[in-house]
């Protein structure tokens, strides 16, 4: 586990130890709560909020939440108020009780933040799901966790089963469960969090994300509340690093456009509660609203996935707003690549993107914070551990050498619900996580995904990177965005298709697409096949949604080019 002795064989440099063949964080650590010490996660998040609170100039008339398009807004005081009225209405009105799993189907609202810390602090597992999920879709995850109680809307209620217990947030009956007058104070007007009845430990279940299913069917991956606290500290410690490291970026006002059911939304949210930012939310991406957003509120920083770093780099739209006031991105859900981050900072060269690499089963794993390097996702967070293997014989690999990255910590998650095969797969006896991504540590303890380990193409016994030539087709000024496929081929196996996004007025041909990656790769790699979409499908994390293309190109049967 993390802290194992070493003898002092780790490589400041590089983090890796030669005795145990294990890379280690360079980063200072820290230290988490006792795991014996009952604590949820509200209750830590909410310790670390009053800290920010108290060290700042505005105490209890902070404002928390912003909506980007009415100006509505929700001061922290209220957000602790409702959050516990609902604490303590959810258990009195429907029994709700530890351990409890609450299935939430809601789109991104001011209600949802206030939803999931009442539950978090009750110790009632959190289930949050996409709800543009397909009734299938939503059977098997219902299936999969087994809840006593959904949080819909009025038009999300109609794909649940009519036998689920349902909430709607946007009834009267739930707005009144958010108005009891029976909270705490003190002197500054700031709201005290009770503390929940019966205790809430770290070991208790917490959450159930599901996965993205790109490289098979959804699972539900529990998250315990210890996983949650030491994700919740990690990303309170970058924040906190940034600003040590750059004072400007104190006070930092958010654009939340990132899907609140998604783990990267979930933490986007859990990290500006315990910095007590300001978070403007859209509660549906539009790329113009957003915009207009940035330069309305003077947003500050910017979670995003490297689709929207494509997109801001490309687009004439740009011009017609002031973005001035950008100064930190977090990119994460898929590589960003080496041309597009470049590209940005000639455009925006007062911002800084932090590059982080993390996943469901495991939150945030590295992230790039003050030091950056074009191409990678950072170094080691605090706590982590992780190793480099071959995927075939399984042996521990060096600085240097691609492989497999396996990672260990606090905030791995306790398993698949309800599926201990898939489990076994994936998390070993020692607690090490299979992640399935190739990747390689520099001389610098820098983390370079090369691509997926499942999506790898196989071209006539050639392993074949899709993300190397995506990242090549988008750096063509006529391409807006592609996505490259393993298409089965009699004669070679596999062969790389493309799926590209013109750029509008623009009439670039499957020839010269492929005569534009053949000029700048070895022959193996070549794109074989082009075929021309209106937008490329991605996953709310913004990951490449490949089987979906793949399923698309084999039903056409697209002739070969």
């Amino acid at each position: 586990m993390a802290g194992t002795d070493t003898g002092g064989l780790i490589d400041p440099n590089t983090g890796f130890c030669l005795l145990t063949k294990t890379f280690h964080s360079l980063r200072p650590s820290y230290t988490l709560p006792p795991p014996s010490q009952p604590l949820s996660v509200a209750e830590f998040t909410f310790s670390l909020l009053h800290s920010s609170i108290a060290a700042a100039t505005n105490t209890s008339a902070a404002t928390f939440l912003i909506n980007a398009v009415t100006g509505q807004r929700l001061t922290y005081a209220d957000f602790l108020r409702q959050t516990n009225s609902l604490a303590i209405s959810l258990p009195k009105n429907y029994s709700l009780s530890k351990n409890d799993v609450a299935y939430i189907l809601c789109p991104s609202s001011f209600h949802i933040p206030v939803l999931y810390f009442s539950l978090l602090s009750i110790g009632v597992i959190i289930s949050p799901a996409n709800p543009l999920s397909s009734t299938s879709e939503i059977s098997h995850q219902i299936q999969i966790s087994k809840p006593t109680i959904a949080f819909a809307t009025s038009h999300t209620s109609r794909k649940l089963p009519p036998n689920l217990r349902t909430i709607l947030v946007d009834s009267p009956e739930f707005l009144s469960l958010l108005s009891i007058q029976n909270q705490n104070q003190n002197g500054n007007g700031v709201v005290s969090f009770t503390k929940s009845t019966p205790a809430v430990n770290q070991s208790d279940s917490a959450a159930i994300f599901y996965s993205s299913g790109t490289t098979g069917k959804m699972k539900g991956v529990l998250l315990t509340q210890q996983n949650l606290i030491a994700l919740v500290a990690i990303h309170y410690h970058s924040i906190t690093e940034s600003i040590r490291t750059e004072p400007s970026l104190a006070n930092l006002v958010e654009l939340m456009m990132l899907p609140l059911f998604h783990v990267f939304g979930f933490f986007s949210l859990m990290k500006g509660v315990c910095m007590a930012q300001t978070l403007v939310l859209m509660e549906k991406f539009d790329f113009g609203t957003m915009l207009k957003t940035v330069e309305k509120y003077k947003i500050t920083y910017l979670p995003v996935s490297p689709p929207i770093i494509v997109v801001l780099t490309k687009s004439e739209l740009t011009k017609k707003y002031d973005l001035t006031s950008l100064r930190l991105l977090r990119c994460g859900g898929a590589p960003l690549s080496v041309g597009a981050a470049g590209k940005f900072k000639e455009k925006f060269p007062d911002a800084k993107i932090i590059q982080g690499y993390g996943l469901t089963e495991g939150g945030l794993a590295a992230e790039t914070r003050d030091a950056e390097k074009l191409g990678s996702v950072g170094r080691l967070v605090e706590l982590m551990e992780a190793k480099i293997v071959d995927s075939v014989s399984g042996e521990a690999l060096p600085p240097g050498q691609k492989g497999e990255l396996l990672l260990r910590g606090p905030s791995i998650m306790k398993g698949y619900v309800g599926n201990d095969k898939a489990t076994a797969e994936t998390l070993d006896s020692e607690g090490w996580l299979k992640t399935g991504d190739l990747c390689y540590f520099d001389s610098e303890g820098f983390l370079f995904i090369v691509d997926r380990l499942k999506e790898l193409i196989k071209y006539k016994g050639y392993q074949v990177p899709p993300a190397e030539l995506e990242h090549l087709l988008q750096s063509n000024p006529d391409i807006v965005d592609a996505a490259v496929i393993p298409y089965p081929d009699e004669a070679a196996g596999q062969i790389p298709m493309a799926f590209v996004v013109r750029k509008p007025g623009s009439n670039i041909t499957e020839a010269q697409v492929m005569d534009f990656t053949a000029k700048q790769v070895a022959p193996q790699k070549k794109i074989r096949r082009v075929a021309f979409i209106n937008s490329i499908p991605k996953s709310a994390a913004g990951k490449l949604l490949r089987r979906e293309l793949l399923g698309h190109a084999v039903s056409n049967n697209f002739s070969k080019l």
